[in-house]
């Protein structure tokens, strides 16, 4: 049991960046709590005492904005972030390591008995406001663009967005786990997006990281080739990025952002 709580709580710091300390996620993140009683709930489910299962998943509602039916099978590491207004259905099945944001729903399409929720693959995120309606499967490290309406199968490694929901990316490019090897690295974060998404900002750092990594490769050829040439040239590695180089940059940004209101 302890051992699942310390993976939760490792997942809230992997994916938010907010999360100071282990006592703050502890206390003040409704996601995980709404985890922690859904687990008791579901335990209760299982053992046929459906009405005290159903009764703390009310609860659960109440304290957290979260509802989530005990009937629910959920996997390891599954974070909810905000959380507010997220619904889970009965038939609902959750993989590893899937995010949710808030207003999310997993719904049903038909009120006949059976499977009628969706089954999300691991790794899946959905974004707010998404909608995943009926019986349907999402493929593992799908992504669910926000306020998308999704009623049909979504291969693995899709991006879906709009209503109703259309698949824009079917399989991820060549360099696409080296570049967010480099987005991890500065702090950057594009919520999901991908390049065919609507965000100038987001279309243009990844612009500049796939310059990067042209520069990068022609720069690697030309020192084969040098070595090729001079057998004493020394092909020496580049100085790694260091995290604190960037912390001007936070720091800026923190100073440029509007106040909270």
């Amino acid at each position: 049991m302890f051992e699942r709580l310390r993976e939760d709580v490792s997942s809230v710091f992997h994916r938010d960046p907010a999360a100071r300390n282990t006592f703050e996620v502890l206390t003040n993140y409704p996601g995980l709590h709404a985890l922690l009683i859904h687990r008791a709930a579901h335990r209760l489910w299982r053992a046929d005492l459906k009405w005290l299962g159903r009764t703390l998943s009310t609860f659960s509602r109440w304290l957290t904005g979260i509802e989530i039916h005990p009937g629910a099978v959920i996997g390891r590491r599954f974070f909810i972030d905000h959380g507010m207004g997220v619904v889970i259905g009965e038939t609902t099945v959750i993989g590893d390591d899937v995010t949710l944001y808030q207003g999310v729903t997993l719904g049903g399409t038909s009120w006949n008995k059976g499977k009628r929720h969706p089954t999300l693959g691991d790794g899946v995120v959905v974004g707010a406001g998404a909608k995943v309606l009926g019986p349907l499967d999402i493929g593992a490290n799908a992504k669910i663009g926000s306020n998308a309406v999704v009623t049909k199968n979504v291969p693995d490694g899709a991006t879906v967005v709009g209503i109703p929901g259309r698949i824009i990316v079917k399989t991820p490019p060549p360099d696409e786990e080296r570049r967010k090897d480099m987005e991890r690295k500065i702090g950057f974060d594009a919520y999901g997006l991908s390049e065919e998404m609507p965000d100038p900002v987001a279309r243009a750092i990844r612009s500049m990281l796939d310059h990067m990594h042209a520069v990068d490769s022609r720069i690697e050829s030309m020192c084969k080739a040098l070595q090729r040439v001079d057998s004493e040239y020394r092909n020496g590695a580049l100085p790694p990025i260091r995290d604190e180089d960037f912390d001007c940059v936070k720091v800026e940004e923190d100073e440029t952002s509007p106040p909270n209101t």
